[in-house]
């Protein structure tokens, strides 16, 4: 095999812990490196354009992009920061030679930076550091490198891999600087080249055999309205053209499909450009290949060799989808039936590498396994945009067995800073949720940092009361950490709820006898049916309610009858903190214009039953 370096070629992803700047990082090297029209409007974070991303204000998905600088093509990956979406990381990895790895100049490594770069240097890959956000105000960039240094000697990194180079930057003024003083004396004409420079000087050009049989393994997919499913990847070997024969084939299976380029595309800004032709190196998008999925190679028809995917980490947290059998099921959605659920569910295994789905005892339901519980409600929020209506069970670790028996659970690292007035509480709760205090020490402005080790299972409704107890001055992470054995029970809600007892219309009059006992969770003129939850209630025991309850009618008067009942403005649960809240006999009731939490059995009667046949189960 004859292997040739591609010199004017660059690949490299950029990496980080949540919210440090990456998407902001990549918008100013589009914009500086002529990637748009001088008088173009581009949004800010121009990579996320996806809603949910830019509501969130987070990356989702891993989005490919590319820019000319130097006379050099430098293909760039932007993936997500949050722990949920790490399979979109691993993935990614194993179409680059390098990767950008970002560190906020005031948090320093936080623990998804921890859990990044251990899959980069896993993969042998270059890695530059970049600590950006250096203007920002009580920053500690002067620190953050020796921090980082520490990270890399932690995770076993080889002298090659400490010996990384360190740029400063500041991501949204789109300037850099390979020294922390010329930064701080020379804002002005400081621009994000010095940047662009160190990856071409620092990260390996791709090399291989370009006039070998082809392979070229699919890392994405992606849909387009006119030439359907794409797949996206490297080309490791040989070479591909426009409407060239295509065997696809997986390491480990047997048997080969085949398929035909129909249209080939490689990555210019935000867009993509058709070319005819893309050798090693060169990150493309094939249309045409229609049956194809993550992890598949495409490669020649009389070689059909598969290339080795990346291990992706097992999903920790699982939800039964079921099919909507509510009073109110088929009102608001397009799609009702199994057959639809079972379908989309199916379909997003297909790009969603974490993501597990499972047949169930039952044909109306299924078992989504995935990587915490933003990764699953963000599949639940895509779902019912696109009109599906469907029920959610509440979430559930998945457990393991080691080689004695032993059930193991996952554990987290959680990371926590916190006022230093609320540092009491937050160890007491997540100490009550089996949390294990590793580290604490103060940060500036009079915030503390506290490190725990708690089993996944006692984050889950955690983080609402989190921001009660702090008031919303608190910022917690957590990133898996491993399986351990299992801690025991965990209380994880302390109180009950108000249960609608008759189906119809709340009323004013029937909603302010009910606020005496909680919390409303709605207001007036809302449909309810009875089982519906309509509220939370303090104490342990359930409370059933007739929220459509009128004003008795009577012709005698006295004096303050007619004055407007007063209610209380209802609390609002969005659909994590629905997830968060529902107990095991409880359900999500899921619909494009609705999330309603309701009981598992609907009949105020049966329930009592029920509960009296637990009692007596426990009893004896």
């Amino acid at each position: 095999m004859a292997k040739r370096v591609i010199e004017d070629l660059r690949n490299v992803a950029i990496i980080a812990h949540v919210d440090h700047g990456k998407t902001t990082l990549v918008d100013a090297m589009l914009k500086q490196s002529g990637a748009f029209r001088t008088n173009e409007q581009v949004a800010t974070r121009a990579m996320d354009n996806n809603d949910l991303e830019r509501e969130r204000g987070i990356t989702i998905l891993a989005k490919n992009t590319a820019i000319e600088y130097e006379g050099c093509r430098i293909n760039i990956v932007d993936t997500p920061g949050h722990a949920d979406f790490g399979g979109e990381v691993e993935r990614i990895l194993k179409m680059v030679e390098g990767v950008l790895l970002i560190v906020d100049a005031f948090d320093g490594p936080m623990p998804q930076t921890r859990f990044v770069l251990n899959k980069a240097l896993e993969l042998k890959l270059e890695v530059i550091v970049v600590v950006n956000k250096v203007d920002r105000e009580m920053g500690r960039a002067a620190e953050v490198p020796d921090e980082i240094l520490d990270l890399f000697i932690s995770l076993g990194a080889d002298e090659d891999q400490i010996d990384f180079p360190v740029i400063y930057a500041s991501g949204r003024d789109g300037r850099a600087s390979e020294s922390l003083g010329d930064f701080e004396a020379d804002l002005e004409s400081m621009t994000i080249f010095p940047l662009l420079d160190k990856i071409i000087s620092h990260v390996p050009a791709p090399e291989g055999d370009p006039d070998g049989a082809l392979q070229l393994l699919v890392s994405n997919i992606e849909s387009d309205p006119y030439v359907g499913r794409m797949a996206v990847g490297k080309v490791q070997r040989g070479c591909i053209r426009d409407g060239q024969p295509l065997a696809i084939v997986r390491l480990g299976e047997e048997g080969r499909r085949q398929g035909k380029v129909a249209k080939l595309y490689r990555y210019e800004a935000l867009g993509k450009a058709e070319i005819h032709e893309a050798s090693i190196g060169e990150i493309v998008c094939v249309a045409g290949v229609g049956d194809v999925n993550i992890g598949d190679t495409l490669t020649a028809l009389d070689q059909p060799e598969a290339l080795p995917f990346v291990h992706i980490d097992e999903p920790t947290i699982s939800m039964t989808f079921s099919v909507n059998d509510s009073p109110f099921a088929g009102r608001e959605g397009d799609y009702l039936t199994s057959r639809h659920l079972r379908e989309r569910l199916f379909r997003e295994t297909d790009r969603n590498v974490s993501l597990r789905v499972e047949e169930s005892p039952s044909p109306d339901a299924f078992i989504v396994k995935g990587r915490g519980e933003m990764h699953l409600s963000i599949l639940v929020e895509t779902m019912r945009r696109e009109g599906y209506e469907f029920q959610l069970s509440r979430p559930r670790v998945i457990t393991k067995l080691d080689e004695a028996g032993q059930r193991l659970e996952p554990v987290e690292e959680l990371t926590i800073e916190v006022p230093e007035e609320y540092v009491g509480t937050v160890i007491q709760k997540v100490g009550q949720r089996r949390g294990e205090l590793l580290d604490m020490h103060p940060l500036r402005d009079e915030y503390t940092r506290l490190i725990f080790r708690i089993p996944s299972r006692g984050l889950i409704g955690y983080r609402t009361q989190f921001l009660t107890d702090t008031k919303g001055n608190g910022i917690m992470n957590s990133i898996l950490a491993g399986y351990e054995t299992w801690r025991g029970e965990i209380e994880t809600r302390n109180h009950s709820v108000i249960v609608a007892r008759e189906t119809g219309t709340a009323l004013t009059y029937g909603l302010y006898n009910a606020q005496e006992r909680g919390t409303l969770f709605i207001d007036a003129g809302t449909e309810v049916y009875e089982g519906m939850i309509v509220g939370s209630n303090p104490k342990p025991e359930e409370v059933t309610v007739n929220v459509c309850k009128k004003k008795h009618v009577t012709n005698m008067r006295a004096a303050g009858s007619d004055e407007a009942l007063r209610l209380v403005t209802p609390t609002r649960l969005s659909l994590e903190q629905c997830m968060e809240f529902v107990c095991d006999d409880e359900l999500i009731e899921v619909t494009p214009k609705s999330i309603r939490l309701r009981k598992l059995i609907l009949n105020t009667d049966m329930r009592a039953k029920q509960r009296s046949l637990t009692k007596d189960r426990s009893a004896s």
